[in-house]
């Protein structure tokens, strides 16, 4: 609940025009998926990140899990990921037999640390899976030469990579496949909602037939063929057409989300120096030639600071701040279906060390103040 003292972690940003086109949709008569607006988005989705196919799906989640369809994942194959990420990255392929192998992660970027991926490829890797932390791009040309090297496809959970680049390409298009989410934590939302980018062309109408329960349905509504049948094994992954009217509302709005959560990515960025400069922790560090989205905005408190204590003082003063990942390979699920590449240490460390201040948009400049304000209190230095 946001009331005026509590500054949530998150609030779900409106752009107004959200209610007006799910009337829109409900008085067409179309509710279900691949009508207006998902063409809309579908649109929007490939013209500002230039793949050569978007296919809006439910969640990030079920996009993922039609990448592991896609690369024909299967028992015993195993997939390259890091353990510092949401669940779903790791599901999405255990569900189709496969071993996540867990590498650790830079220490600057807390992305998948690509000088240790290709130590962990087997005979058994199938693919690697990257997670762009924070909309903060992995380093995608060495990851993409290994790929290639050793005859394995990437797979970009970028669920937190919407507006954001590497080297001027959108995130989600550099690998075989990239996956986005519109969860209502996220950029820009539908409340539920996620897509796929087929940046393969050769992947293109198996992704609409596995979307499309395994049928050739979209075959049939283009006039390719007369009747559309099952084709092979697929699954329900296409949002309704109200949810899609939602998020082109939002899509609309897409650059003025940015600008605005990037202010204030900026703001806490200057605010919080002195607590760096005082070694009380670190903030986020950037790599060359990545240009990220605002999505979220966390510091590294150092070894000496209480974490417990800092999110307790947030909690008495109202604020909610939020550690984020427990990582997967220490979790009940991953010892029991992924293994874990070397030692974790980095992982593990962020892990025990990591918090998240509120940002979305809205929030004011003063709001931030009496974050950081807090936040100092914690660490004793004001």
């Amino acid at each position: 609940m946001r009331t005026d003292k509590h500054i949530p972690f998150n609030w779900p940003n409106m752009t107004g025009k959200e209610l007006h086109y799910i009337a829109e949709a409900h008085f067409n008569g179309r509710l279900a998926g691949d009508g207006p607006f998902t063409k809309r988005c579908h649109a929007w989705l490939e013209a500002r990140t230039q793949c050569p196919k978007s296919l809006l799906t439910h969640s990030c989640t079920a996009a993922l899990e039609m990448s592991a369809l896609l690369l024909d994942i299967a028992p015993g194959d195993e997939v390259i990921m890091p353990s510092f990420t949401f669940v779903s990255t790791a599901n999405a392929f255990v569900l189709r037999g496969a071993v996540p192998v867990f590498v650790d992660i830079r220490d600057d970027t807390l992305n998948l640390d690509e000088r240790l991926i290709e130590s962990a490829i087997t005979a058994r890797t199938k693919a690697i899976v990257v997670v762009h932390y924070a909309g903060v791009a992995c380093e995608m040309d060495t990851i993409m030469a290994i790929a290639k090297r050793h005859g394995l496809k990437v797979v970009e959970d970028a669920a937190q990579g919407v507006m954001a680049t590497y080297k001027g390409r959108a995130l989600g298009t550099i690998g075989d496949l990239g996956t986005y989410s519109f969860h209502e934590t996220k950029n820009v939302i539908s409340g539920e909602g996620g897509a796929l980018l087929v940046n393969d062309p050769k992947l293109v109408e198996r992704a609409e037939i596995i979307r499309e329960k395994g049928t050739d349905r979209s075959r049939f509504f283009r006039g390719q063929v007369d009747k559309y049948t099952w084709q092979e094994v697929g699954s329900s992954f296409l949002p309704g057409e109200l949810v899609a009217a939602f998020l082109w509302a939002q899509f609309e709005e897409a650059d003025s989300i940015t600008q605005r959560r990037m202010a204030s990515w900026e703001t806490y960025h200057a605010m919080i120096e002195p607590f760096e400069a005082a070694d009380r922790l670190r903030r986020p560090i950037l790599a060359d030639g990545c240009q990220h989205n605002g999505h979220l905005y966390y510091v590294l408190l150092s070894p000496q600071v209480d974490r417990h204590a800092v999110l307790e003082e947030f909690k008495r003063s109202e604020i909610s701040s939020v550690f984020h990942y427990v990582p997967l390979h220490s979790s009940p699920a991953g010892l029991k279906y992924g293994r874990a590449h070397g030692n974790l240490n980095v992982t593990d460390a962020v892990s025990e060390h990591l918090i998240r201040l509120p940002l979305w948009v809205g929030l004011t400049e003063e709001m931030q103040q009496r974050v950081v304000n807090t936040l100092g209190k914690a660490l004793a230095l004001i």
